[in-house]
């Protein structure tokens, strides 16, 4: 067995290189590369570099939102956790979850529906630059699109990767109807990791000036 002997400090930097060793002929976006790179980082899946769908408009908005400090609102507090904190204070932006708000959980119980449905109803009281991340509940991206329908919301970016089974392909489809720039997983995969990855690279290309003004 050949064991790699890398310094801890180097590990990351190790790892996109392996990335980028097996990506092989496949060529990415350059805007976009880093950002699929961080998701492969993450999850150890290529399938990611053909998964990840992109708007238009995608990456320069959630820069332009991040360079103004803006509130990322994850449905899990698993994705609020991945989140990096210091690089977030650096931009004077906020992350918040609400799934363990008392107020939303009990106006999901008199509605009857899921507190990640509830979570975007409180959402629309956000002041300034806003990101969703949904790496969990299609519910979620369902009630976000109505609501973005409606006028009542219009997040700078919708990061839309729920993991699962259930409703969670046709929910992905809604939100990519939505007039909104969004970043999201095609198919079943996903997760509250992978939409922490996507927002920490983007933070990253702010951090590092990498983005373009």
């Amino acid at each position: 067995m050949d064991i790699e002997h890398v310094l801890p400090q180097d590990i990351e930097k190790r790892s996109m290189q392996i990335i980028e060793e097996e990506l092989g002929e496949v060529r990415l976006d350059p805007d976009k590369k880093d950002i699929i790179k961080r998701v492969i980082h993450t999850s150890a899946d290529f399938e990611y570099a053909h998964k990840l769908r992109f708007s238009d408009n995608a990456v320069e908005s959630a820069l332009n939102a991040i360079r103004h400090g803006c509130t990322i609102l994850t449905d899990t507090n698993m994705a609020r956790t991945g989140i990096n904190t210091g690089a977030l204070k650096k931009t004077g932006g906020a992350k918040i979850c609400y799934m363990a708000d008392e107020e939303v959980a009990e106006k999901a119980k008199a509605n009857g529906t899921t507190r990640a449905t509830a979570s975007m109803d409180k959402a629309c009281d956000i002041k300034g630059p806003l990101i969703v991340a949904v790496g969990n509940a299609p519910t979620a991206l369902f009630r976000l699109a109505d609501l973005i329908d409606e006028g009542k919301i219009a997040p700078d970016l919708v990061i839309g990767v729920p993991v699962g089974f259930v409703n969670v392909i046709q929910a992905k489809e809604r939100i990519m109807t939505c007039k909104v720039p969004y970043i999201v997983a095609a198919g079943r995969k996903g997760g509250s990791n992978v939409a922490a990855a996507i927002f920490n690279a983007l933070l990253y290309k702010v951090i590092r000036g990498e983005d373009t003004k």
